[in-house]
């Protein structure tokens, strides 16, 4: 029988991939024209959120920012060096450019994550926050700069226009 910690991992699990699924069907019925369908696909996925964020708490997860950035960049490190270089070859192997090119462009994202945490966290251990910059995402594989979106993704060749400014 699983414990009680494996359970609350396993319930944020699903419910955080429930929310970025409802996203995307959200997404999928405003393209289609079913506009209250996408309203209720946003409010599940805004509940599921609410249930992943309870159960982080109730997991104790949630910590000091320089701990919480010690985590995140584990966690990326771990992606980029460990997770996705097997998933690329497996891919590539089996012949599914859709799944290859997903995992190539996450794998190179999350290793951008990983430095910009790293910056974060040597301003955190002195007692600063990160200079104030613009942060952009690119909308198409996810990669994230500073300062001004790039004219041409070095990711994955998109447009300017394609990159989200973030608040």
């Amino acid at each position: 029988m699983a414990s009680t910690e494996e359970n609350l991992k396993s319930a944020f699990a699903g419910e955080s991939q429930a929310n970025r699924k409802y996203l995307a069907f959200a997404k999928k019925a405003d393209k289609e024209g079913f506009s209250q369908t996408a309203r209720l696909f946003r409010a599940a996925a805004e509940a599921e959120t609410v249930h992943a964020l309870n159960h982080l708490n109730a997991l104790k997860a949630v910590k000091s920012t320089e701990d919480n950035l010690h985590d995140a960049i584990k966690g990326e490190t771990h992606e980029f060096m460990e997770m996705y270089p097997g998933m690329i070859k497996t891919a590539e192997k089996e012949k599914k450019q859709d799944a290859f090119i997903s995992f190539f462009r996450a794998n190179k994202v999350e290793e951008i994550h990983s430095n910009l945490y790293k910056k974060a966290l040597d301003s955190v251990k002195s007692g600063k926050d990160l200079e104030k910059k613009e942060i952009y995402v690119c909308q198409t594989c996810g990669n994230t700069v500073e300062n001004e979106a790039p004219d041409v993704c070095p990711i994955c060749g998109a447009k300017k226009d394609t990159f989200k400014k973030i608040d």
